[in-house]
């Protein structure tokens, strides 16, 4: 029996030109580092940013209960973030189109697609690999939300549970933004060209929403810095700086 599949042949890992190590596979993907760039170096500065948090406003805290609950918030966080990355690997594979490789830096994934408009790939197939991240959060909250109510005020079991629900809760929300580089930027794209828009038409549809999303977010950082929400005011507005920089074309999702 013929058919008119064309084996799908894969670019060099990263690049030509770059040395790196592959340490294995996940989802078909393969795992690679480069040089000493693998170094944990987030997990290691997100553990002492954890540890201080764990006791401000808890002064009976010991220096080592802080340490311990620091690790265990830094592991929720992190992995919710590690989680999210690998769902994304998990729903380019269900689709038969895997990442082309998934790079360690510093500790956290980066997922590479040699080329973000591959004619191989179908936009549905776009559209479910760039969902998994957020579907995997989505699923991810309720359960944190449970743990929660089930853990005493200023425990160390509600500090390590709010970090579950704070970061799945940001990840689905930022993720879905349509912005280029995140989840949904890629996710409005190719819904517009299964519905008949060419790429071109639909990149300049996203641009055009990322300008009105710029707004958005800049209206939101303003409000929040005024309510002293610093860190929720901070993120609103470094995000509204990219989005008017994809709506303006001075960034482009390469």
């Amino acid at each position: 029996m013929s058919t008119n599949k064309k084996p799908v042949t894969k670019m060099p890992i990263v690049s030509p030109d770059e040395d790196v190590t592959t340490v294995g596979s996940v989802f078909d993907a393969p795992l690679v580092v480069k040089g000493n760039t693998w170094l944990p170096l987030v997990q290691i500065v997100l553990w002492g940013i954890m540890s201080y948090l764990a006791g401000k406003g808890k002064p009976t805290r010991s220096w080592d209960e802080r340490i311990g609950v620091g690790a265990l918030t830094t592991t929720v966080i992190l992995g919710s973030e590690w989680c999210h990355n690998l769902a994304h690997a998990a729903a380019a594979k269900l689709v038969g189109r895997p990442v082309d490789s998934i790079r360690i830096t510093w500790g956290m994934p980066l997922l590479v697609y040699f080329d973000i408009n591959d004619p191989t790939v179908t936009p549905r197939q776009h559209i479910v690999r760039s969902l998994g991240g957020p579907l995997f959060n989505l699923a991810v909250l309720p359960l944190a939300l449970l743990a929660k109510s089930l853990t005493r005020p200023n425990s160390p079991a509600r500090d390590v549970a709010q970090a579950g629900v704070n970061m799945n809760t940001f990840l689905v929300t930022v993720s879905l933004l349509a912005i280029a580089g995140i989840d949904g930027g890629p996710i409005l794209k190719w819904s517009l060209v299964d519905r008949g828009h060419s790429q071109e038409e639909a990149d300049e549809i996203v641009k055009k929403v990322n300008l009105a999303t710029g707004v958005g977010l800049g209206a939101v950082s303003a409000i929040s810095l005024k309510k002293k929400k610093t860190f929720i005011g901070v993120v609103s507005g470094l995000l509204s700086l990219v989005a008017f920089a994809v709506g303006t074309g001075i960034f482009k999702e390469q």
